[in-house]
């Protein structure tokens, strides 16, 4: 703001500073040399002095622009107006232009989700009509990282405020939360300036507000830039997701090179995107099937690679989508191979779809009467022969075409219209010359051989392509495996997405349920272990299409009768789900097992650690108690004195490590028994410090009174307290603190213990939590191991959690972290 009241001044402009806050920051301060600054006005309140912006004071110096700062400011109760952007208003109204100051934290409609994040309500606040009708809104936007550098460097607050201010209210979540709802606020002013200007222009149009953007992949060349466009379309939205999804079918797409898609599919989970693949003989179906399976909002195809000649029979996969898409926008991206032909396969081409057979019977029915008609003009000038071989070309295009049964159809009836119109005598179904019988009856012959052979070979390479496209399918469930994305469900979605069914149903026999052959259409019998899609099968008996898994597992997929090859894969996918479900209850059982094991060692350890701090304390309080017993030596008072103080100690210290071993049992059997109640922080920190004894004195707090009450053990969390802060002030330096605070946050309040010691590498965090280690140190010399461990375990008995986290400067903080009272 003072910044810009500089640069007005440059210009040429009138400016003045109305009211500005420095919070005593000597470059804030420095901003202001040289400008006019406008005196205070003085209120007195309940006995105390305050200053306010003097309104009466600006208007009368009529300057063309006033630095007004903090905007949500309230002022002292006997001032003109309640907050200082009425006052604003006022020196608006007098034809002065303000330049003033608000955070993200202060506007109403984000206040509540403000004390969310922060757990700070703020009770200054300015209506967000207020900062929308201002003519300009800046944002100074800074990245969290480097507010708290600024702050570290003391250039925020005082240095003895620093270490809490970052610990609590200005840590990197809170800030980047912040920042965020600063740029989305600020992003919808900018909406609304649009739609201002939409509205006075007469522009309708609509945006989406959240994106889904499948990507339609061939295979082919273009599929990189496919890919990247589309990703760059899902990235302009927040949360949009991105979608690659490839057809397999027999007439054409099922020849992609296996390695392109490969590449590809890396490519699309590198973007953060999710590979799929379906089969379908009708691409555009098949692709918009799977769209709106998806909930997708846009769909990118490329510009189709087929030339012009080929797109006047054939309007082509992206005309076909694009004509049938509805809601979907569909994307036509050019790219490097548009309109450069498709590079099938030859062999593709004979593949006998039900279109190349419909094309074969209309050229059969069309061809022999055209033919005829051609043959009949030149009457008289082509002899038979070679009306024979014009016959038999067609007969040959036929069976190209549409296979064996057209092409005999045009055999037989080109050999009737030879005999008709071209055998003499003409006009009558009789032959007089033996030699044009055998030429016809040759005709008719080769014909049948040709489109026989041409009906063998198209349907070889219609099983080659269905091949291809199994092939493609069980690499992909390799990959899936490979990846780690054997999860039932996963394999569920994947089998359903692959064959287009309505719902996939992985059954397993109730071990109570009769082996009988009625037993498949028995609900009851049967129980559904994972499930996806619609309405699922209850039983295999209500489903289209079931595969035996073993004798007691069975999936059951709805959605249509599938073919005998297509069995083939789903069989593989079904026995790769029983793998995926027996991997699951392995890893179930492998984690009922783990508390075992951990207990095992839990014992393991406790024998290997508490052998030396069991028997030190011991024999230190019996050797005590031994020469205080003896009758050979004349202990003076001071002596005995001494003595007894030891074996006190000893006793002392063996208690607590005895209660300690006792706890952790408790814990680890789950018997230790918490009674959470309400309790107030400012009531068991206290008596937490004066139970350090002589370490009190190296314990710093600072709580609010303000602070709600918490729900937790009073004694579980005085001891607690009490080991944590134990162990900061042992790690700290001599002539350093340690400093405990305490704030709100939603519905938890964060305890922080903040030391300045040597601190904890990250990777050891979780360590130090382990019982019967001392960061990795076993030597049972310094202590059993169990404070932070048990620690730990208390808290989360009362409901809340204990990490660990670098203290700013340096030194590790402990959050403890327990729910407020009240909250479940």
């Amino acid at each position: 703001m003072l910044g810009e009241g500089r640069r007005a001044i440059e210009r040429g402009r009138d400016v003045v500073v109305g009211f500005v806050e420095t919070h005593g920051r000597p470059r804030t301060a420095a901003l202001l040399d040289g400008l006019e600054v406008i005196p205070r006005k003085t209120i007195v309140y309940r006995g105390a002095t305050f200053t306010e912006l003097d309104t009466d004071a600006v208007i009368a110096r009529a300057p063309k622009v006033a630095l007004i700062d903090e905007l949500a400011h309230t002022n002292v109760p006997g001032s003109k107006n309640v907050k200082r952007w009425q006052d604003i208003d006022a020196i608006l109204d007098a034809g002065i232009d303000v330049v003033s100051t608000v955070n993200i934290q202060h506007l109403e409609s984000v206040n509540d989700v403000v004390q969310e994040i922060t757990g700070v309500p703020q009770r200054e606040t300015v209506p967000d009509e207020v900062v929308r009708r201002a003519d300009q809104v800046e944002l100074v936007d800074m990245a969290p990282e480097a507010l708290r550098r600024r702050m570290a460097h003391g250039n925020v607050y005082a240095p003895a405020k620093v270490d809490a201010a970052l610990s609590n209210y200005f840590r990197v979540g809170n800030l980047t939360a912040l920042r965020e709802l600063a740029l989305l606020w600020v992003a919808g002013k900018v909406d609304d300036q649009l739609d201002r200007y939409r509205a006075d222009h007469g522009i309708a149009t609509t945006w989406e507000a959240r994106e889904r953007v499948v990507v339609a992949l061939t295979g082919g060349p273009e599929g990189d830039t496919l890919v990247r466009r589309a990703a760059r379309i899902a990235a302009r939205t927040k949360g949009a997701d991105l979608l690659a999804v490839h057809v397999t079918s027999a007439d054409g797409l099922a020849g992609a090179d296996p390695a392109s898609l490969a590449r590809q599919r890396t490519l699309v989970e590198d973007m953060g995107g999710s590979y799929h693949q379906v089969s379908g003989d009708d691409i555009p179906r098949a692709l918009l099937d799977f769209a709106r399976g998806v909930n997708a909002t846009q769909l990118v195809l490329g510009a189709s690679r087929r030339g012009r000649f080929a797109q006047l029979f054939s309007r082509g996969v992206g005309v076909e989508t694009t004509a049938r898409s509805g809601s979907i926008d569909v994307h036509m991206i050019t790219h490097a191979e548009a309109r450069k032909g498709r590079r099938r396969p030859a062999l593709s081409r004979a593949a006998l779809t039900r279109k190349r057979r419909l094309t074969g019977w209309a050229l059969a029915l069309a061809g022999m009467p055209l033919v005829t008609s051609l043959l009949w003009s030149f009457q008289g000038v082509v002899s038979l022969p070679s009306e024979i071989l014009f016959f038999l070309s067609l007969t040959v295009a036929v069976a190209l075409v549409g296979g064996m049964w057209p092409a005999i159809t045009t055999a037989v009836g080109g050999s009737l219209l030879l005999n008709w119109y071209f055998t003499p005598p003409v006009g009558e179904f009789t032959i007089n010359d033996p030699e044009n019988l055998f030429a016809l009856g040759v005709f008719v012959l080769v014909a049948a051989a040709v489109s026989t052979i041409v009906d063998i070979a198209a349907r070889r390479t219609r099983e080659a392509a269905r091949a291809s496209a199994d092939a493609e399918l069980l690499s992909t469930l390799a990959g899936h495996v490979l990846r780690g994305q054997a999860a039932v469900s996963s394999l569920l979605d994947r089998t359903r997405e692959t064959f287009g069914l309505t719902s996939v149903t992985l059954l397993e026999r109730r071990p109570e349920a009769a082996r009988t052959p009625d037993v498949r259409a028995d609900p009851g019998a049967w129980r559904i272990v994972a499930t996806s899609g619609g309405a699922p099968a209850t039983c295999p008996g209500r489903s289209d299409t079931d595969v035996v898994i073993d004798d007691d597992l069975i999936l059951a997929a709805k959605g249509g009768l599938l073919e005998a090859a297509d069995r083939t894969v789903l069989e593989a996918f079904a026995a790769e789900a029983a793998v995926a479900l027996r991997q699951e209850r392995l890893q179930e059982a492998a984690e009922l097992a783990r508390p075992l094991a951990a207990a095992d060692r839990m014992r393991t350890a406790l024998l290997a650690a508490v052998s030396h701090d069991l028997r030190t304390p011991l024999a230190s309080a019996k050797a005590a108690v031994e020469s205080l017993a003896g009758t050979d030596v004349a202990w003076s008072e001071h002596d005995r004195a001494e003595l007894l103080a030891t074996a006190a100690e000893s006793l002392d210290k063996l208690d607590r490590l005895v209660a300690n071993l006792l706890d952790m049992s408790r814990l680890q059997a789950g018997v230790l028994g918490a009674t959470p109640v309400p309790i107030a922080l400012e009531e068991i920190i206290p008596r937490a410090i004066d139970d350090l004894g002589p370490l009190r004195d190296r314990v710093e707090g600072d709580i609010s009174v303000e602070l709600p009450e918490i729900l937790a053990d009073p004694a579980l969390l005085e001891r607690v307290l009490v080991n944590v802060m134990a162990n900061a002030v042992r790690y700290s330096p001599p002539d350093h603190t340690v400093l405990i605070t305490a704030s709100r946050h939603g519905e938890r309040v964060e305890i922080r213990i903040m030391d300045r010691g040597p601190g904890i590498p990250p990777e050891a965090h979780d360590r130090v939590f382990q019982p019967f280690q001392r960061l990795g140190d076993r030597d049972n010399h310094s202590g059993v191991g169990l404070g932070l461990a048990l620690s730990r375990g208390l808290t989360e008995a009362m409901g809340g959690t204990l990490v660990p986290e670098e203290t700013p400067g340096g030194g590790l903080t402990m959050i403890l972290t327990l729910p407020m009272a009240g909250t479940s």
